[in-house]
């Protein structure tokens, strides 16, 4: 039975934040029915407002698909934090929120009143998440950074590409999307915990400590063994075939991995047990590693003569672990991912109907919805400020002659 409520429907949230790591981590609550606010400004936009893909190649700040896809169910206040009176809107903002977040550069949002320590008097139980590159403190804190430049630093980029070319970076920047993880968990703790005692608190989360967790197993081989680990491509030392694989059609391909000789088994019995099978340099997981560039140029052969759908169904089913390697516009028609819900289509004001990222968890009582399109830069100014804020319209229309909302 699903609730008629959301979850987090009781739950406000303020983010100064911007681009993918700040915002999302306020994501699962806005999708979870929580009131999340985003402060932005005309003067200077989100950094993915004026970043393509943009709808049918023309460039706006309402019209990046970027942004678009990331930012349903929030609301859009425009304000000018430099402008002298921000602050008194920036009070206003903490007084009526639960929680308030930030992901600029450290220092940058102590110098418009937005600290832990101002927070605090303006509203003691507060729950105050900053996101940052390496941390509010440490002597490499007040390094600017994005998440393309956390992917170096945490070592993914070393161990990204192949062993003969450079460093190679993975798409964007993968540690964007490794903090909002953290994020999300700490925000829903610190609520609890303050359900239970009453007191809010500082969560200090750094991209580059969330990232490093994601390659413990590298960290750990080399405090055990001293062994570094490098680029390997599409090798993996325990497992032979393991690559991915040209299929029938153009650019197509199937990821197949083959770990121990089990799987060696139920793979050669897939592809029909071809002669060179049983051959003894391919018996043994040692003997294929050996061996390994032609038995990949040989399994090259057989894969070519299917789709890659076609593949991955006769390993799989055969247990033998694979996976088509998709294109973006398979992801979008993939029955799997649309039959969880995966992506919400919803109508965006400006660039018409758009798919959007829902949750990757279902909660089977109180399941996340999409129930607002991405918003406009500022299309919420003024309901926020009368509806939530209680500002009179004279107080308001006063603000906006004086420009604090640009």
């Amino acid at each position: 039975m699903i609730m008629d409520k959301d979850v987090l429907k009781d739950v406000k949230a303020v983010e100064f934040s911007w681009i993918l790591a700040g915002p999302f981590c306020t994501k699962a609550i806005a999708d979870f029915g929580g009131t999340v606010v985003r402060v932005e400004s005309h003067k200077r936009p989100e950094l993915l407002r004026v970043s393509p893909p943009y709808k049918d190649g023309i460039p706006g700040v309402n019209r990046a698909g970027w942004f678009a896809a990331l930012n349903a169910n929030k609301l859009s206040m425009s304000l000018d934090l430099n402008h002298p009176t921000a602050s008194h809107v920036v009070k206003r903002l903490v007084e009526w929120a639960d929680i308030v977040t930030e992901n600029f550069v450290p220092g940058t949002a102590k110098r418009w009143g937005i600290d832990y320590e101002s927070l605090r008097k303006i509203k003691d139980d507060i729950i105050f998440l900053q996101a940052s590159i390496q941390g509010q403190t440490g002597p490499n804190s007040l390094q600017p950074g994005f998440g393309i430049q956390a992917t170096a630093l945490v070592g993914m980029t070393e161990i990204t590409g192949w062993p003969d070319r450079p460093p190679a970076l993975p798409y964007s920047g993968y540690t964007d999307m490794i903090l909002p993880l953290f994020g999300s968990v700490s925000l829903l703790s610190a609520l609890e915990y303050r359900r239970r005692t009453g007191k809010g608190q500082h969560l200090d989360i750094s991209q580059y400590e969330a990232a490093a967790q994601f390659i413990a197993p590298l960290l750990l081989d080399y405090t055990v063994n001293g062994r570094e680990a490098g680029r390997l491509g599409n090798v993996c030392r325990h497992a032979a075939p393991h690559a991915a694989y040209p299929c029938k059609g153009e650019d197509r391909w199937c990821v197949i991995a083959v770990s121990n000789d089990e799987e060696w088994q139920a793979f050669c019995k897939v592809i029909g047990e071809p002669l060179w099978t049983k051959e003894d340099r391919f018996c043994t997981l040692l003997g294929r590693k050996q061996n390994e560039e032609e038995l990949n140029r040989l399994v090259s052969e057989w894969t070519r003569g299917f789709a890659a759908e076609e593949v991955m169904t006769m390993m799989q089913s055969g247990e033998v672990p694979a996976g088509v390697v998709e294109t973006f516009e398979d992801m979008l028609n993939d029955p799997q991912l649309n039959s969880r819900g995966n992506f919400w289509l919803m109508d965006h004001k400006e660039i018409g109907p758009i798919p959007q990222f829902g949750e990757p968890f279902v909660l089977s009582h109180t399941p996340a919805r999409g129930r607002t399109s991405s918003p406009l830069l500022g299309e919420h100014t003024e309901y926020v400020c009368k509806e939530l804020l209680n500002m009179s319209e004279g107080e308001y229309v006063g603000l906006l002659l004086d420009d604090v909302f640009e």
